[in-house]
């Protein structure tokens, strides 16, 4: 349930900033990066988190939230109460997030040297610049390295979430030393139950 990956989400935010680390999310661009940054905006709102830079480091995943951002008629009650209680901030751009489209803009990311959050694409770490951010951090314990979707077998999300203690990166060896975490709520795919509702709905069944 959203409730339950919300609260999971919190925990692993506030455990990975005592320990002075990156919290790295592997999401993918469309609907999961979204889902996360509006959720870590609810949560440090609410103090439930302590406020930390968000780095959306995806050009696309920027150029998607830029379509939610436009949109705003779209929004359901519960995002439209979080504007009201903020004083109608973007939820896609509050204080602390920061999106990067350029590439030193992204090499700049490994620099950070306090607790932050870094969203990354591809969110099976198959290709994107979350492998470059993996590749420098995956060997410091302090690292967390959540995953929020599905992870297909022989992906390298699939092989960390299964506890592989080497992580080949771009063709070299690296030592995972980085903590793995995975809440699973945040998938965008329809289920069993919610396939059936769909179809119920439909007056002219095919």
């Amino acid at each position: 349930p959203m409730n339950e990956a919300k609260e999971k989400l919190a925990r692993i935010v506030s455990e990975t900033a005592q320990r002075g680390g990156l919290l790295i999310i592997p999401a993918f661009a469309v609907g999961r990066t979204q889902d996360v940054v509006y959720h870590l905006h609810e949560l440090m709102e609410s103090k439930q988190i302590p406020s930390m830079p968000v780095y959306v480091d995806s050009p696309l995943a920027t150029n998607v939230t830029e379509i939610f951002r436009q949109h705003p008629e779209c929004y359901d009650e519960e995002t439209e109460k979080l504007l009201l209680q903020d004083g109608g901030q973007d939820p896609f751009g509050f204080d602390m997030l920061t999106y990067t489209r350029s590439t030193e803009e992204s090499k700049r990311l490994n620099d950070l040297r306090k607790p932050a959050i870094i969203i990354s694409a591809s969110g099976m770490c198959e290709g994107g610049r979350v492998l470059h951010h993996l590749r420098r951090n995956i060997g410091n314990p302090k690292t967390t390295v959540l995953f929020v979707g599905y992870q297909a077998e022989n992906t390298l999300g699939r092989k960390l979430l299964q506890g592989d203690k080497i992580a080949r990166i771009y063709g070299e060896e690296y030592e995972v030393r980085a903590r793995m975490e995975e809440i699973d709520g945040y998938s965008a795919h329809a289920d069993g139950g919610e396939l059936l509702d769909f179809i119920a709905a439909i007056p002219n069944k095919p």
